[in-house]
């Protein structure tokens, strides 16, 4: 399957909205609670267009098969050259590489853009993430236990790092 991965633009705000609001009412790998409104990931999308920047991998006939971005890790001033990435493939395009086309071009975004250090949060027990951010240098860096509650369920949050 050929994939090109480009900048995201407000055109793909629908198709980006279906991948994530399916995550977020059917799983624990977002700890958002209610599915973004398409207003709200017109607002995502803007936010993510400048310094931290977020893609889509799009396939030949024009279809968006996942996302990520780059996000500001916290607010304080001291945090600005660590970002936290954010991976989606669509659920019928999983195990096509395509996680690792995202990261990878989101990793090379973030060295372009000067940032020293990418963290992963990722829901305890998502082996697919874990692998995925392990291929791509990412370290176990802690974990964070029972910090969320979705499903029913307390949920750790894994602490993953990659210097670039």
């Amino acid at each position: 399957m050929a994939v090109t991965v480009r900048l995201v633009e407000r055109r793909d705000a629908e198709a980006i909205r279906a991948i994530y609001n399916l995550e977020v009412s059917e799983s624990t790998v977002t700890f958002d609670l209610v599915p973004r409104s398409l207003d709200e990931q017109v607002e995502w999308i803007d936010a993510h267009s400048g310094g931290h920047p977020a893609v889509v991998a799009v396939s030949d006939d024009g279809d968006v098969l996942g996302f990520g971005s780059l996000s500001p890790y916290r607010d304080r001033p001291a945090y600005k050259p660590t970002v936290e990435d954010s991976v989606y493939v669509r659920r019928d395009a999983r195990g096509e590489g395509l996680g690792r086309v995202v990261l990878d071009e989101l990793l090379r975004l973030g060295a372009a853009q000067g940032f020293h250090s990418v963290v992963a949060r990722i829901v305890g027990g998502h082996a697919a993430s874990i692998a995925l951010h392990e291929a791509c240098g990412f370290e176990i860096v802690g974990t964070e236990r029972e910090v969320g509650r979705k499903l029913g369920k307390w949920l750790d949050v894994l602490l993953m790092q990659r210097m670039l």
